[in-house]
């Protein structure tokens, strides 16, 4: 029988932020007893994935190994931990383990998806302990930007694992709970950790990270200067960012209205879960628009440019009876995730072609991260101290760059990226093999693979447009009339002044007037003709090659 070894596998989330997915093992080679830590998402743009909602994390390796499975454990609520779990669940079939706010979460998903809720059971955190096969895990309270982020301490016969999740040093988070550096300490000193798997999004910020209750004094002050209507938005999931912008409208005696059902629905469970204590009222957008500007303050979702989400609405003019004006003020109490610098800054300028004066997180003062900066990053080492460092969440300079801190403190550690699989049995982590570790899309409702061709196609009829070629032909094989066209996301004239449409079908027709009787008794030769005609005439007229789809119909005898 081969030896037993402890292998790290990132599906997600490591190469990037977003889409997190993380698969421990322990067993014999090729026979290891597996867990999963998350199932995240990440988001789509019109650029390289146009038309598609959420990219998650191919679990098909998973999937051909679920019967070794032993459960899922999910850290924490974001939508790049969770958000895959009810489309990606149906795959694996197995026990999911959460805290409760985020089980909560996950049983929502799960309603709206209609798989059986009570497979995702609420557990509490250290000391309590899931057994999982040859696995002890235990969830660790951390600081983060939603409640109840933990931290996964996961016992194995080879050692300790620490698995960080998202996390920072904040010992007032205003919502959740703090951050308990003595408990780490406890942690440390109880077994030795053989492996930190640490959070990297921060690694290059060189200060110490700042307190979520350092805000409340700055926005209560920018809210209370204003004259008009206040309309703020952050990410709907930091509930305790939530809470001071809603304590600060109402200290400047306004109406609070929060816009956005996902929003709603985190404040909602938050209370309904305990989390969340003494949020000041609010009133239905119903009511928001009988309220005087001077007294109104619009919390809202949307802070990424998100299209259909309220800050883009109202971006856009009217939204549920309310408009921004001359004179009002937005707040972004956010940081604008990279790759959604274009749609937020088309928002902000849409508003401040209205008059409105747009505050944003620039310099820090109306936002804060919620993951661990540099220095906070080296104290976790130094009380952790782990016999080896792998870097996660993060891209591959995040990675890099935290192997090199880890280091100087004399720690071994490697950069894994999706689909690398670690042996961390010995002193040092070794690249034991890789996989193939694809994505997922999820295209309206259903889920298609990255290589599928979809989303490829799609681009190419974007970038080149698309011309529908139709034939009929009798019993003879011979042309029923004439070959017509329709043209897509092409210009009606070519630089000759012709009409594109006419001039393809000119050229169609008179081929099939005179085409070989073979190639009009083959439909793939005769397809494969009238495309390049059509592309032919196109580059001509308009110098672009077209997608084409040829339909050719031919009469039946008799």
């Amino acid at each position: 029988m081969s030896a037993n070894r402890l292998i790290y596998l990132p599906l997600g989330g490591a190469g990037e932020i977003g889409m997190n997915c993380f698969v421990y093992g322990y067993g014999p080679e090729d026979r290891e007893r597996l867990i999963v830590v998350d199932l995240g998402v990440t988001f789509g743009d019109m650029g390289s994935t146009p038309g598609v909602d959420l990219i998650m994390p191919d679990v098909a390796w998973l999937e051909e190994r679920a019967e070794r499975i032993e459960a899922i454990f999910i850290t924490h609520a974001h939508e790049d931990h969770i958000g895959a779990l009810g489309h990606l669940w149906p795959k694996l079939r197995k026990r999911v383990y959460a805290r409760k706010f985020t089980a909560a979460i996950g049983r929502l998903k799960f309603e709206e998806q209609g798989h059986p809720q009570d497979v995702i059971h609420t557990v509490e955190a250290r000391p309590a302990v899931i057994e999982a096969g040859p696995f002890r895990v235990q969830f660790v309270p951390l600081a983060h930007s939603i409640p109840e982020s933990s931290a996964l301490i996961i016992d194995t016969p080879a050692g300790r694992v620490l698995h960080s999740g998202d996390f920072k040093l904040d010992p007032t988070p205003v919502v959740g709970e703090a951050w308990d550096e003595a408990l780490f300490r406890e942690i440390a000193a109880e077994a030795p950790v053989k492996a930190l798997m640490c959070d990297s999004t921060n690694v290059f910020s060189p200060l110490p990270g700042r307190s979520e209750a350092s805000l409340a004094d700055p926005v209560r002050e920018l809210i209370a200067s204003a004259g008009g209507l206040v309309v703020a938005t952050t990410f709907a999931s930091n509930v305790a960012r939530l809470k001071t912008l809603a304590e600060a409208g109402r200290a400047a005696g306004r109406s609070v209205c929060l816009l956005g059902r996902a929003m709603q629905r985190m404040v909602k469970v938050a209370g309904e879960t305990g989390v969340l204590t003494g949020f000041p009222p609010v009133i239905p957008s119903e009511q928001a628009a009988e309220v005087s500007r001077q007294n109104l303050m619009l919390i809202v979702t949307g802070s990424q440019g998100e299209r259909r989400a309220a800050t883009a609405q109202l971006s856009r003019g009217k939204y549920l009876g309310l408009e921004l004006k001359e004179g009002d003020l937005f707040l972004f109490s956010s940081k604008t995730i990279p790759g959604n610098e274009r749609e937020v800054l088309r928002i902000m300028n849409a508003f401040s072609e209205m008059g409105v004066d747009v505050v944003d997180d620039t310099g820090g003062r109306y936002h804060v991260s919620g993951h661990a900066n540099r220095p906070d990053l080296e104290l976790m080492h130094e009380i952790i101290r782990p016999k080896m460092l792998v870097p996660m969440h993060g891209e591959h300079r995040h990675l890099r760059e935290h192997v090199r801190l880890g280091q100087t403190r004399g720690i071994a550690g490697e950069v894994a990226s999706n689909g690398m699989m670690l042996d961390l049995t010995d002193e040092v982590p070794v690249i034991a093999e890789y996989i193939e570790s694809g994505r997922l899309y999820l295209d309206g409702s259903v889920l298609i693979g990255a290589t599928d061709g979809v989303i490829r196609d799609r681009i190419r009829m974007a970038l080149n447009g698309h011309v529908m070629v139709n034939v009929i032909l009798d019993e003879a094989d011979d042309p029923l009339g004439e070959a017509w066209v329709e043209i897509m996301g092409l210009p009606e004239a070519g630089k000759r002044g012709r009409g594109l449409a006419e001039v393809m079908e000119g050229e169609l027709t008179r081929f099939l007037e005179s085409a070989p009787a073979k190639v009009m008794r083959d439909d793939d030769k005769l397809d494969e003709a009238l495309r390049r005609l059509v592309r032919q005439a196109a580059v001509e007229e308009i110098g672009r090659k077209p997608e084409v789809t040829v339909v050719v119909s031919r009469l039946a005898e008799g």
